[in-house]
């Protein structure tokens, strides 16, 4: 019997509630898959690419699933905390050659996260389990290595 792959979930905490729901909905996507995981936290979503970053660096992992929640303020910090986020996560995607799930909600509010956090709705969560999934099965079918 094998083991399945291992997943780090990485969860932005500045939003505490909405990324325990993201993360119940990813951990359970993935143990229906058979998927082994740990869980790493980060203050917020602008840390989640340097986290990727080092946990690439330890090779332990075949994929991950970033979370996070960033909701719109008064000022201009929502653009940049949202475009560096997704860039630095894509870059390290993409120069790694890594499976992964991209589950970090942008919204204007709390009733607009909550809806796509929350497990009986959008389960956002679930989806980023099931994109890093998808890339770790596309990546073998495909015979390619991740590369640090």
């Amino acid at each position: 019997m094998t083991e399945g792959p291992r997943v780090l979930i990485l969860e932005a905490r500045f939003y505490a509630d909405i990324a325990d729901e993201l993360v119940r909905g990813a951990a359970a996507a993935l143990d229906e898959a058979g998927a082994r995981h740990e869980r790493i936290a980060v203050p917020g979503a602008f840390e989640l690419p340097a986290a990727l970053a080092i946990a690439i660096d330890s090779g332990r992992f075949d994929g991950f699933v970033a979370l996070g929640c960033v909701i719109r303020g008064e000022t201009s910090h929502y653009d940049h905390v949202c475009g560096e986020c997704a860039r630095g996560l894509a870059m390290l995607a993409e120069r790694h050659r890594i499976a992964l799930g991209f589950g970090v909600i942008t919204a204007e509010n709390r009733e607009q996260a909550w809806e796509r956090a929350a497990t009986e709705r959008r389960n956002k969560g679930a989806d980023a389990a099931g994109a890093c999934l998808a890339m770790m099965a596309l990546r073998t079918s495909l015979g390619a290595e991740a590369r640090g």
